[in-house]
């Protein structure tokens, strides 16, 4: 496919903080991908929580389905308007390569332990794993990707962090963070395709756990418009077709409103390049009136699902276990492996090996460390 003069082109990635010869037969964006899936940290998202604790059902999402969807639907948004696949892909599956075990509740309750040095922050977390926590090659940390793919990757940033970053290096990934610009027009795809992907597959997985009905979803109206839509066309359809039907429209819809809102953005702005695009605030966006329904959807998930009492039931049990893990490692770094242990800055090696936790290995030290058993 031609790229847009406005994509990023991979024979003018802006390199890899690590000089290395091209491949024969891939580019430098498929060289990302492929290197993101090989990763051990790839793999563990596999057991990694998105909204459902990994123990309370198999066909909840993951944070591997997760970044398959994210994958997917920003394919499907890249092609149609010209942009680089390869680098949308390679962004999408590791967008949450930084994130801790027990989903946000685990990233909380890290941010509190770490609160004394620095904080933490997943996306940031996701940077320093293909920055420096991986451990495959001779040369050097890290996975050593182009400059584009780890930009997408540092989706947020704290300006205090940003600033830590530019120093170490000049004009790099976190400098947008301290001039106000924007990412490339792929990363800006990746972000968005993440809000649609997780609304969408939470409504199914909320419904499927039976925490939200339908009934429910009948006051959203990004929702209720298109369960309308089915009924009319299938006036006997029920149950999960219904719900799956339902939620393949909403999502068309979307995908379909970000294309025709980036191109009119596209044509207002006229970017000649990917800097320019930069330059340009925010294209790769909703129209104003999808964006609305959005709002309201992500409302109404955050206080009929994420705030559900038995999710916080056990969110409350999964930040417990963080926070004890962290004071037991912390106290007793030999209870890590050597590498960890041995480091220098132990609350930073404590807070990389936990983040890098899956859920039940959590669980499981946990147990061993203190002898009591949660998340049952």
């Amino acid at each position: 496919m031609t790229l847009a003069c406005y994509a990023c082109d991979p024979a003018r990635s802006r390199g890899r903080r690590h000089h290395e010869e091209p491949a024969p037969t891939r580019t430098e964006y498929q060289r990302d991908r492929d290197r993101i899936v090989h990763s051990t940290a790839f793999r563990r998202l596999v057991y990694k929580t998105q909204v459902f604790l990994n123990h309370e059902g198999d066909l909840f999402r993951t944070r591997l389905t997760h970044s398959l969807e994210v994958a997917q639907l920003g394919r499907s948004v890249a092609r149609s308007l010209q942009l680089n696949e390869d680098l949308v892909e390679g962004i999408a599956l590791a967008h949450d390569l930084g994130h801790t075990p027990f989903g946000h509740a685990g990233q909380d309750a890290l941010n509190d332990c770490m609160a004394g040095w620095g904080g933490f922050e997943h996306n940031l977390q996701s940077l320093r794993v293909v920055d420096e926590l991986e451990e495959r090659y001779p040369r050097y940390n890290g996975l050593n990707l182009t400059f584009e793919t780890r930009e997408g990757i540092l989706k947020h940033c704290s300006r205090a962090n940003a600033q830590r970053i530019d120093a170490a290096e000049p004009g790099g990934v976190a400098r947008r963070f301290l001039d106000r610009s924007q990412p490339g027009l792929e990363a800006q795809l990746c972000n968005l395709a993440d809000e649609i992907a997780y609304n969408a597959h939470d409504i199914d997985d909320g419904v499927r756990s039976g925490l939200i009905t339908m009934e429910q979803l009948g006051d959203v109206t990004l929702f209720a418009d298109f369960h309308a839509q089915a009924l009319r066309e299938y006036p006997d359809l029920q149950g999960r077709r219904l719900l799956y039907e339902s939620i393949r429209r909403m999502l068309s819809a979307q995908v379909y409103d970000v294309i025709e809102a980036t191109r009119e953005g596209l044509r207002r702005t006229v970017p000649g390049s990917p800097d320019e695009a930069r330059l340009a605030g925010a294209l790769v966006d909703f129209s104003d009136a999808m964006r609305a329904k959005s709002a309201a959807l992500k409302h109404f998930l955050l206080h009929q699902l994420y705030r559900h009492p038995q999710v916080m039931a056990m969110t409350g049990q999964a930040r417990q276990i963080v926070h004890e893990l962290f004071a037991a490692y912390l106290a007793e770094p030999g209870q890590m492996p050597a590498g960890f242990a041995a480091r220098p800055d132990s609350a930073r090696a404590v807070a990389d090996y936990i983040a890098g936790m899956t859920d039940r290995f959590a669980a499981r030290e946990h147990e061993r460390l203190t002898g009591r058993r949660l998340l049952v």
